[in-house]
């Protein structure tokens, strides 16, 4: 069985010096489960997915505005990370994904820092009822996600995960990817094509309420008075398909599956499971 040891906050903030940070946010694997095993498969199915599709790029100074060493805004641009959109391996596949208004896409993220923050992703809100479901292909993620009542955050979640872990992203929660780790983090997620994704508010706020830097995360003093951080789990959970080092694209043959990043009304008990 994979496990990831996960970083607690003390009084608020975490604690830990770098070295052991990245550590304690190593994942383990025992081969004896099986797990393992199955590694070449993921980046088999991700390479043949991804194989002639150009990304886009999200740039430096594409995140200008949410960037917390502010030295970085003179430095020279670069590329930070890359995102492919709308893949599929089939034109069944395609057809499929298409009539159940589902998109599938994979984000990758090579280590880097921002001057003294993590790199990141931009970080948005859904409009709406909308979820989202994440899976790390390669690497480590921390997943932030944040719930806001207008301008103010009522309840911030950090989810680790490894290679082979899924995260549904609960409607209502705005979320942020970083990876604090010496590996490309390569990820997938199915979401509602439905609408597009509303980056303002984090944007105004120069991030999450929360930013990662090498000494652990720190309060955002754009935010007044952020809870404190919750630790969960990742989401794999059987009831919906999903499964550690099971990978989430098989999905496309129990689409079904997914209906609640669709049509959220019915599933309160899969939500109300991943916010514990």
């Amino acid at each position: 069985m994979a496990s990831c040891l996960h970083i607690r906050l003390s009084g608020g903030r975490q604690n830990d010096l770098p070295r052991a940070f990245h550590i304690l946010s190593t994942c383990f694997f025992a081969t004896a489960m099986g797990f393992y095993v199955n590694m070449p498969r993921y980046q088999s199915m991700s390479s043949e997915i991804l194989s002639g599709v150009k990304p886009d790029v999200r740039m430096l100074h594409d995140m200008d505005d949410v960037l917390y060493d502010r030295t970085m805004i003179d430095a020279p641009d670069t590329e930070l990370y890359y995102m492919y959109r709308d893949l599929a391996l089939s034109k069944r596949d395609r057809d499929t994904i298409l009539e159940h208004r589902l998109r599938y896409d994979i984000t990758v993220i090579p280590p880097g820092m921002l001057g003294t923050e993590y790199v990141k992703t931009a970080g948005h809100d859904h409009p709406g009822d909308y979820g989202e479901l994440y899976e790390v292909l390669e690497g480590e993620a921390q997943y932030l996600l944040q719930k806001r009542d207008g301008e103010a955050v009522s309840d911030i979640i950090v989810v680790t995960a490894c290679a082979g872990d899924k995260v549904i992203i609960p409607p209502g929660y705005g979320h942020v990817t970083i990876n604090s780790s010496n590996k490309t983090l390569k990820m997938a997620n199915w979401v509602c094509r439905d609408f597009s994704s509303i980056y303002d508010f984090f944007r105004e706020k120069g991030g999450a309420s929360y930013l990662l830097l090498k000494d652990g995360y720190i309060p955002n003093p754009k935010y007044e008075n952020p809870p404190e951080i919750r630790f969960l789990k990742p989401t794999n959970y059987s009831e919906v398909g999903l499964q550690k080092g099971k990978e989430m694209y098989g999905l496309v043959r129990e689409i079904d599956m997914l209906e609640y990043l669709v049509n959220p009304d019915g599933y309160d008990w899969l939500f109300e499971k991943i916010l514990g």
